[in-house]
């Protein structure tokens, strides 16, 4: 009897190659660019990313670093906590400043709504957003 071999499937890092507004949040689901997502989203200038952070307490420099990787391109990260907002770590937040990066912190809710206007005005804006 011969054995059927399966294919190796190769999984690849979520990626929406362009920026667009987010249409519906919530119950753990993003819906954007007519797909839907589940986990947390990083909303970047060249892009938008599946986010491996489940709360804002993972919310790192590490978890950040595709942020600081496009800095000349964002003046405003905007943050998404979850349903509250959290404490934002007052290093990280210097970092970014240094990095001429301004931050807004805010439930994930109104982050998503403070993202897609500053979106629509053509601001040079990024979102973090922990999944509700």
């Amino acid at each position: 009897m011969a054995l059927f071999t399966r294919p190796s499937v190769s999984l690849r890092a979520q990626h929406f190659p362009g920026q667009a507004p987010i249409d519906v949040y919530g119950e753990g689901v993003f819906r954007f660019a007519e797909m839907s997502h589940p986990g947390s989203l990083l909303c970047l200038p060249s892009g938008i990313y599946g986010w491996p952070v489940a709360s804002a307490s993972e919310i790192t420099e590490d978890s950040l670093a595709d942020v600081f990787a496009e800095a000349a391109d964002i003046a405003v990260l905007v943050v998404g906590c979850g349903r509250d907002i959290a404490v934002f770590p007052k290093p990280l937040r210097e970092r970014l400043r240094e990095s001429g990066i301004a931050v807004e912190v805010m439930g994930t809710g109104p982050a998503v709504r403070t993202y897609n206007i500053l979106l629509a005005e053509g601001r040079p804006v990024a979102a973090a957003l922990v999944v509700l």
